[in-house]
């Protein structure tokens, strides 16, 4: 998330509250990777199909006809948009429901922007709820849905969102899509409210770019196009091995979209972008947390005219190193970002680095006793993102880009406990967090 954090002169990336330390022109961007979190609605007792579940059902219901027909619904909504059918897409929605028919059309012409080289809906596990029974009736039928989407020139492989639909029979038999909105509250935040289901929206590509805006709002489409394609040349060409992933920026009016929140007091007012993780498996499937594919940038709306290359440069090295897993030290996933940021970047203004590792020196390692700990990383933000970048600065200057992109991956993806992540630390520089702090320190004086 970019946010407030004292980085090289003129912060664009925090908001305008307090005093800002740059190197020269500074850009800041506190990143903050958005946790999934809520219900793993697909690791339920029971299956879709109704079979060992400990939901109530209904007696005259056929559970293995159910399934099936609302199997072929969700397979003809896919093929819809695959095919550009609105007609198919909503064949099967409550007509008698005219809110739920105009979403599910903007849903659709949503849906057909992002230009999807694959889209499958699955059934995942039956939940129950009294008042959504009560409301819609004996046959309803309240399922989480998984979502497996490629969006073509952008994800690398298929990824997975969740959605929760409700269905009610008809007399004739036919299964209708009754609601879309009852399981909501309980689905996992950062694999649900995509940017296609917040209303009419607006999609401008490039090669390896894809932007996401309100719909009338070309004149912003088309400056964070140019933005985002400069930052993935930027991180491309400064990440150790290369990057070849590509840039989502979702920038809407509403607050909260995929795992960003802006409603969140602090969010709100200092945070500028979000990278928000993509996955794989979702949380619960394959593992508690998920297997991440890579991450989509979300801008805060309040802060989105502060958005620049060199944020989004900051955002788009969170994408890059997504896919190694969860457990590297914050400090080195907002330092290393923070480190691609302040590189040199075609369009922008060179940074005074120099000027600004000697003044991080002064101004907070002085007084510093340790590398910025988890836990506390955000709430000293402050310090935290200049001590982090040092300490990257540090490694790459020291050990160069290829050990500190090897040290990074093994950290992301085994670095769940403090002795691994020294045992990994020492193996790769023979410095444990401790002894790089101290390393810090002595290059200092």
């Amino acid at each position: 998330m970019s946010g407030r954090h004292a980085a090289p002169p003129k912060s664009r990336h925090a908001a305008a509250k307090g005093t800002r330390f740059w190197p020269l022109l500074l850009s800041l961007a506190l990143v903050v990777v958005a946790v999934a979190g809520g219900l793993a609605l697909h690791r339920a007792s029971g299956r879709a199909d109704g079979s060992g579940t400990s939901t109530p059902s209904t007696p005259d219901i056929d559970l293995a006809a159910r399934s099936a027909a609302v199997d072929l619904v969700l397979r003809k909504r896919a093929q819809a948009v695959l095919q550009d059918d609105q007609g198919a897409f909503i064949a099967d929605v409550d007509p008698g429901n005219k809110s739920l028919v105009a979403r599910q059309r903007t849903l659709f012409a949503n849906l057909r922007q992002f230009g999807f080289a694959r889209l499958v809906y699955q059934q995942l596990s039956q939940q129950y709820d009294e008042a959504v029974t009560t409301k819609h009736g004996p046959s309803t039928y309240l399922v989480a849905v998984a979502m497996t989407y490629q969006i073509r020139g952008i994800d690398a492989v298929p990824v997975r969102s969740m959605l929760g639909y409700t269905f009610t029979e008809r007399a004739d038999g036919r299964w209708m899509l009754v609601s879309d909105t009852d399981l909501d509250k309980r689905l996992p935040r950062g694999s649900h409210q995509e940017a296609w289901d917040t209303g009419d929206v607006l999609v401008k590509r490039a090669p390896r770019v894809l932007v996401v805006v309100e719909r009338g709002q070309d004149q912003l489409a088309s400056k964070l196009l140019g933005q985002a394609a400069g930052a993935v040349k930027a991180v491309s060409k400064s990440w150790p091995g290369g990057w070849t992933g590509s840039g989502v920026v979702i920038a809407l009016d509403d607050k909260v979209v995929r795992g960003a929140d802006y409603t969140v007091p602090k969010n709100a007012e200092d945070a500028i972008a979000m990278a928000t993780w993509v996955y794989r498996t979702l949380p619960g499937e394959a593992t508690g947390e998920g297997e991440r594919a890579d991450s989509y940038v979300v801008v805060n709306p309040r802060n989105r005219s502060k958005v620049d290359a060199r944020i989004l440069a900051h955002e788009f090295t969170h994408v890059a190193t997504a896919p190694y897993g969860a457990h590297a030290p914050r400090w080195l996933v907002e330092g290393a970002a923070t480190y691609v940021e302040f590189l040199p970047m075609d369009g922008a203004p060179k940074l005074a680095v120099d000027t600004y590792r000697q003044a991080v020196r002064t101004r907070y390692l002085a007084k510093a006793k340790s590398l910025p700990a988890d836990a506390v990383f955000f709430q000293q933000s402050d310090s935290s993102y200049p001590l982090s970048w040092l300490a990257v600065d540090y490694l790459f200057e020291k050990y160069g880009a290829t050990e500190v992109g090897t040290l990074y991956q093994e950290l992301a993806g085994l670095g769940t406990t403090q002795a691994e992540r020294d045992r990994i630390m020492l193996e790769h520089i023979n410095l444990t967090e401790s002894g790089l702090f101290q390393a810090l320190k002595a290059a200092a004086a």
